[in-house]
């Protein structure tokens, strides 16, 4: 087959569209033929040799793809040959072909094609988990969502209206916070030149956010404490902001707040809080509201694969990008 492989770490031109051995499903896993992937900001810094995969993942990038499934390894009973689905991966995305667990597939949504579908997985996976699973959004919360323009952020600011709660969300411009007023967002603040602590509070008197979804990390640390509701959930998913800050311990106890950090690629793919346990609510209760249409995919540009190194450069440039950018393997 060929895939994106890595030459070395270092800029998008690392990225090469080479021959790569190829893979073979063993005992509970599928092998797809990949229609799309998508770029995430764990791909950059893979790229860069600063987030290598698990033990035993691809080196290949891609966290996500979409595609039909070419083979069935030994005891996977629930999937057919020739099935289209989209898949959470540890690797392995950007290539013709990708063995994945059976444990984390989903089904193509209804309405959504198949190279649309390839934006879905990480995202999904990475909002439900923390928004819903972890931090127990309810109809009424508050959400408020880091990065509304980003991938992650246009999920999950569709998901908190879909689930009924009122959303709160930052971005970088007018124009993008227009944009994700049209996706639902209520509270809209720009982190140029906005206060969200004092934005949030204001328009929820007083009361602040029951949910934060965060990807900045160290610099965003503090004001996220400040923001929370009582019993408020902050979820950290990133760190754009930093690795390291201080955490005021007082604050956090007055107000019987929770902090969490969570990632997706190195998780188990079973037991408690693993990738299927994760797969299996998604597809129950997620996947619905995709279907009705009440959550959609944000595909900013479909990509060619070959073309790796260009879409890297504007998800790193960023200024215009809203949603995902989807890399098209067929």
């Amino acid at each position: 087959m060929r895939a994106i492989t890595i030459r070395e770490p270092g800029g998008p031109d690392v990225l090469e569209w080479t021959e790569a051995p190829d893979p073979e499903p063993g005992p509970g896993e599928v092998l797809l033929d990949v229609a799309a992937s998508a770029v995430n900001r764990a791909d950059l810094l893979q790229r860069q040799g600063l987030y290598p995969p698990p033990k035993g993942a691809s080196d290949v990038p891609g966290l996500e793809c979409s595609g039909t499934i070419a083979a069935l390894g030994e005891g996977v009973r629930d999937w057919s040959v020739g099935d289209e689905v989209c898949a959470l991966l540890a690797g392995g995305g950007y290539a013709e072909r990708v063995v994945v667990p059976a444990g984390q597939l989903l089904p193509v949504p209804e309405g959504v094609d198949l190279v649309t579908a390839a934006s879905l997985p990480e995202v999904a996976c990475t909002v439900w988990s923390n928004v819903v699973m972890l931090a127990g959004l309810e109809r009424g919360d508050v959400l408020l969502v880091h990065g509304g323009a980003g991938g992650i952020g246009t999920h999950a600011v569709q998901v908190g209206v879909a689930l009924g709660a009122r959303v709160a969300t930052t971005a970088g411009s007018a124009d993008r916070l227009a944009r994700c007023a049209e996706l639902g967002a209520e509270i809209l603040v720009n982190h140029r030149d906005e206060d969200f602590v004092e934005k949030v509070r204001a328009a929820t008197d007083g009361h602040g956010a029951d949910v934060v979804l965060d990807n900045m990390g160290a610099s965003y640390l503090a004001r996220n404490v400040d923001v929370l509701a009582a019993d408020g959930h902050l979820a950290v998913i990133g760190m754009q902001g930093g690795r390291k800050a201080e955490l005021d311990i007082g604050r956090l106890l007055a107000k019987r707040g929770s902090v969490s950090g969570t990632g997706l690629r190195a998780r188990p793919v079973d037991g408690r809080g693993g990738k299927a346990e994760i797969v299996r609510s998604v597809r129950e209760r997620l996947w619905p509201l995709v279907e009705r249409g009440l959550v959609k995919p944000v595909v900013h540009e479909v990509v060619p694969v070959r073309e790796a190194a260009r879409a890297h450069r504007l998800l790193e440039e960023g200024g215009d990008v809203f949603g995902k950018v989807v890399l098209r393997v067929r």
